[in-house]
């Protein structure tokens, strides 16, 4: 389906249990606490059971761009299609079932702070991604939440300050994955706020460029920055300031698409590059394969 791109949340948590049997730890016991980094923005939908009612609608997905057109309308403000309210709509009006279910939405890395210790919670740095946030006061603006759709305030679950464990790894958890019971569980953060913290990006002056399926380029920032236009965007970061973000949506990936359609390696691809004049003779290359964000098109 075009615009389409989503993935299962249960292949979430056999990667990460994957990755903890890799990590060969002499004993469980010398982890004291665990904390998940994830994608942003994907919109995972848990019934009042706590279970997966769909596979989940990631950051690149696009079919939500009408909504994100009608909602930025509505706010004032530009959201592109990747924020998470404009999945939520989506949601409501194509799968009215699966809608009906749902009980609570949490991101990516939320849900398997879920699996680990049985609390829906989130973070600010992640959570501004769902769009809808007072960015001064780091809490969900209840009125632009009822203006993107009656359910949704009442479908996010409490936010947590950075500096805080939201709980406990839980017997269960402890069980599948090796871990002690009651290693604490962090908030984590969305990727793009734990490598500002990993880069040192917390203090003005230092910001990060990354290059991955999207490219984006964020730094630090002592106060909110909030742009209409949609093309900075608005987030908190983790260390309890702000994380304001630009995003090409497509990078590595439309080099990619060139390779796979040609049937070409990347080398082969850098060999026939060499050869041509600077400037491609004109050719102009517009890589808007899953949509794009900057521009807003």
């Amino acid at each position: 389906v075009t615009g389409r791109a989503e993935q299962d949340p249960h292949s979430w948590v056999q990667a990460l249990s994957h990755c903890l049997s890799e990590l060969n730890l002499p004993s469980s016991a010398i982890v004291t606490a665990i904390a998940v980094s994830g994608q942003q923005h994907g919109l995972v939908a848990l019934d009042s059971s706590g279970s997966v009612i769909r596979p989940a609608k990631l950051w690149c997905d696009v079919e939500s761009a009408p909504e994100a057109s009608e909602i930025s309308t509505v706010l004032g403000y530009t959201l592109p299609a990747g924020f998470t309210c404009t999945k939520f709509l989506w949601l409501a009006r194509h799968e009215p079932e699966s809608f009906e279910k749902l009980h609570t939405l949490l991101l990516p890395h939320d849900y398997l702070n879920f699996v680990l210790s049985g609390v829906y919670a989130m973070e600010c740095g992640d959570a501004s991604g769902v769009g809808t946030m007072d960015l001064k006061n780091r809490v969900f603006d209840k009125t632009r939440c009822e203006k993107v759709h009656p359910k949704l305030f009442q479908s996010l679950p409490s936010l947590v300050p950075p500096d805080k464990p939201i709980g406990a790894v839980t017997a269960e958890a402890a069980s599948t994955f090796n871990l002690p019971k009651d290693a604490l569980v962090a908030p984590g953060g969305g990727d793009n706020m734990m490598s500002a913290l990993g880069a040192g990006a917390v203090r003005p002056g230092v910001l990060v460029l990354s290059l991955g399926t999207s490219a984006t380029l964020f730094g630090y920032s002592e106060t909110p920055l909030e742009d209409a236009s949609g093309t900075v965007a608005p987030f908190c970061d983790s260390t309890g300031a702000y994380l304001p973000l630009l995003c090409v949506q497509n990078c590595t990936s439309a080099v990619n698409e060139i390779a796979h359609g040609y049937g070409m390696s990347h080398d082969a691809l850098m060999e026939l590059a060499e050869k041509e004049p600077a400037g491609c003779e004109g050719l102009t290359y517009l890589p808007y394969l899953t949509g794009e964000r900057t521009p807003n098109w």
